[in-house]
């Protein structure tokens, strides 16, 4: 199953990122002046100038008019172009940082170096918000592949599944593997959207890894079907492949897909739909607090542990242990034999 792990972040908008991102810029220059460095290179403050007009965004965008959407646009180009000076300015402080901290050497201090990296880290995402920018005013849609959406998460992606209520989501892949126990046996975080079918075959051979045998029978829904797919799990050592293949099936495709295992297999897997909800319900799947694809992969590790710690407890206290023999004699009580003599007394301590 595969589906996507929302990031830690609210629906961006290009105008919202360059606001927050001139913002965020004036702080950390004023932060490197406040240690010392860089002090004679100034920086304007375009913060009031950005948030002025991100407020004129939302203003004329609620009248709903071929005119408002104009002046939006033109609204977005003068923020693309205060954010393309008020980086070269923070490129200028960093230049001189930089020389500054060389300067220091060994008595600089770690926040000022760590100061002077994250600004650099800004400079790059703003300057790629610029570039996505343009091109949108330009009328081309920028790659969701490459596409920035938060300034402090920058492996979150743009990601389709063909939700109703949400055909864009923001966030990370994952795909979560389970057993007929419901116990989660492997699961993976992607960025982007890349195609289901070939996530299938490393995650077998990992349970495989880990329990020493392939599993005797796999399947995923149509997002995996593919020849290849099948082969690439034949070849592991599955032996039913489960798996309903995209577009128009053959007659002999049809005749292994009505057969009775596949459909069962098929049946059992639409009923693991709801492991996705409990995940995102009851062990933070629905939102992932950690940035990045790394802290994504640690947040979700956290709760498939939490998933599968309660299900085994579960299983194990549902489990009644092994029948008692019919018919077996209950053991005697023992009884201990009387006491002769009174006990000896025992020295105490405290």
């Amino acid at each position: 199953m595969s589906f996507v792990v929302p990031a830690n972040v609210g629906y961006p908008t290009d105008s919202g990122l360059l606001a927050r991102g001139v913002v965020r810029l004036v702080a950390l220059v004023g932060v490197l002046h406040s240690l010392g460095l860089a002090s004679r290179t100034t920086m304007r403050d375009r913060s009031q100038s950005m948030r002025r007009r991100a407020h004129s965004i939302g203003a004329w965008l609620r009248r709903r008019t071929e005119q408002a959407k104009d002046e939006t646009k033109a609204i977005t180009a003068e923020m693309a172009t205060i954010a393309e000076l008020s980086v070269a300015d923070a490129l200028a402080v960093v230049r001189n940082a930089r020389r500054a901290l060389r300067k220091l050497g060994e008595q600089a201090s770690g926040k000022a170096a760590a100061t002077v990296d994250e600004l650099e880290t800004l400079i790059d995402r703003m300057e790629a918000i610029i570039d996505q920018t343009r091109q949108r005013l330009a009328g081309h849609t920028p790659a969701g592949a490459t596409r920035v959406v938060s300034l402090h998460d920058p492996d979150a992606r743009p990601i389709m599944k063909g939700r109703l209520g949400k055909p864009v989501e923001f966030g990370y892949l994952a795909q979560v593997v389970d057993n007929t126990d419901g116990i989660i046996v492997d699961h993976s975080e992607h960025v982007g959207n890349p195609y289901d079918g070939p996530l299938l075959a490393p995650a077998i051979t990992r349970f495989k890894t880990l329990v020493g045998r392939a599993p005797k029978a796999v399947t995923a829904d149509r997002g995996y079907g593919d020849t290849t797919v099948d082969a690439d799990l034949e070849a592991l050592g599955v032996k039913h492949v489960a798996i309903i293949r995209k577009g128009r099936a053959s007659a002999a495709r049809q005749k292994i897909e009505r057969r009775a295992k596949f459909r069962r297999l098929i049946k059992w897997r639409t009923g693991c739909e709801g492991r996705i909800s409990a995940l995102k319900r009851n062990y933070g799947w629905n939102r992932t607090l950690m940035d990045g694809l790394a802290g994504t992969q640690t947040w979700c590790g956290y709760g498939v542990f939490a998933h599968n710690s309660v299900k085994i407890s579960g299983l194990l206290n549902a489990d009644p242990g092994p029948p008692a023999a019919a018919n077996r004699p209950s053991p005697p009580p023992h009884r201990p034999p009387p006491r002769s003599q009174p006990p000896p007394r025992l020295p105490l301590s405290a």
